[in-house]
């Protein structure tokens, strides 16, 4: 059963729990991914730091799809527009605590298992230098302080 992305319900509540502790969250954004619609003079190695305070901006909307507010860049007012998948991180500016979220692209989907006959794994040659892969199996969580 296809779930849908928790990324927004983290972002949400990630956002409420800064707001309510008094502290200011900025958002970091994925500026190259599809619908994403800001300044682009701000823009630093593909990625570009919000501040989305309730005092900072106005018109905020968050939704299960999209992120978007009203805010001033040089004293220039602008809409941004932000799809919930381009949001890389959300965190605290006077602390830094929040939440990175992995990479999402627009189409992303679970990678369906080899399935038939044909699906046969080849073994490595023994010319081939040996390669670690990951465990497969439940994915972990760690605590980051």
């Amino acid at each position: 059963m296809k779930m849908r992305s928790n990324r927004p319900y983290l972002l949400r509540a990630f956002f409420d729990w800064i707001v309510d502790n008094d502290c200011t969250p900025y958002v970091v954004i994925d500026a190259n991914y599809p619908g994403v619609e800001v300044p682009q003079d701000y823009v630093t190695d593909g990625q570009i730091v919000l501040n989305i305070a309730p005092r900072a901006v106005s018109s905020f909307h968050l939704d299960l799809e999209l992120l978007c507010f009203s805010t001033r860049f040089g004293g220039m007012p602008i809409d941004i527009q932000v799809p919930v998948g381009a949001v890389v991180g959300i965190y605290s500016q006077e602390n830094g605590q929040g939440m990175v979220f992995e990479h999402e692209g627009p189409d992303d989907l679970p990678p369906k298992p080899p399935s038939g006959p044909k699906a046969v794994k080849s073994k490595p040659s023994s010319q081939s230098s040996p390669v670690k892969t990951p465990p497969k199996g439940r994915p972990s969580l760690r605590v980051i302080k």
